[in-house]
């Protein structure tokens, strides 16, 4: 599969020789000059990667990072000629996923990206499951099992449940429950929502009478159980 990256310096040599040597390892190559031009390219390109020299005109790599962080975790490998123990400090406080210094190998960059994708994929991976004792919500592949079980949610019930498993056991009010929905573009009634609730129940709970996993916190909204 064909990664994306960002490569962002206000050299254009750097980035023809990074451009000519990531795209011979299946890497599709977009570049930047300074901070608001990768700001520019993030958003109208979905990149894995970025590649981020510290000294740049405009907006330099820490003023970048600092920003980035508030809405992304695209991994970040900082590219600099700088390499005072302060300045590597203050990458990684900021967000940086690994730092290399200039003059480097290309393999070396090679390897280190390698590495800092493998992170992140197996932190999406991980994120991408939500547990509750047994109940299991898997965003990725949009399945819910308990005990090991499938459990046929429609599309909605699907949502709400994410919802609720998303809070992590506090209360979710039923006003921001349907506002939420209505976000989704379903109905967000509160009586239908109550329904909706039902129904989950009664798949998910082995008396939805008497229900353990979604529980009613009366006239605020709805939590889950406690599955300690």
């Amino acid at each position: 599969m064909t990664r994306k990256v960002l490569v962002v310096d206000d050299k254009k040599n750097v980035q023809i020789l990074l451009t000519d040597f990531l795209t011979t390892q299946d890497f599709e190559v977009f570049t930047a000059s300074d901070g608001l031009e990768a700001y520019q390219q993030i958003k109208e390109h979905d990149v894995d990667i970025i590649l981020l020299d510290i000294m740049m005109p405009n907006m330099d790599g820490y003023q970048f990072i600092s920003c980035l962080r508030k809405e992304s975790q695209i991994p970040v490998i900082m590219i600099t000629a700088k390499q005072q123990e302060a300045d590597l400090i203050k990458g990684f406080d900021l967000g940086t996923d690994d730092y290399l210094t200039k003059p480097f190998r290309m393999r070396e960059l090679l390897v280190r990206m390698r590495a800092v994708l493998r992170r992140a994929a197996q932190k999406d991976a991980q994120q991408a499951l939500l547990t509750a004792g047994d109940l299991v919500l898997d965003r990725s592949k949009h399945e819910v099992t308990v005990s090991g079980s499938l459990v046929e949610l429609t599309p909605l019930e699907f949502q709400i449940l994410e919802i609720l498993m998303l809070a992590g056991g506090q209360v979710v009010r039923r006003a921001a429950l349907s506002t939420r929905l209505i976000e989704l573009g379903y109905t967000g009634s509160e009586a239908t929502l109550k329904i909706h609730v039902r129904n989950i129940r009664s798949k998910i709970d082995k008396d939805p009478n008497e229900p353990q996993m979604i529980e009613t916190v009366f006239g605020i909204g709805y939590r889950l159980g406690n599955f300690e």
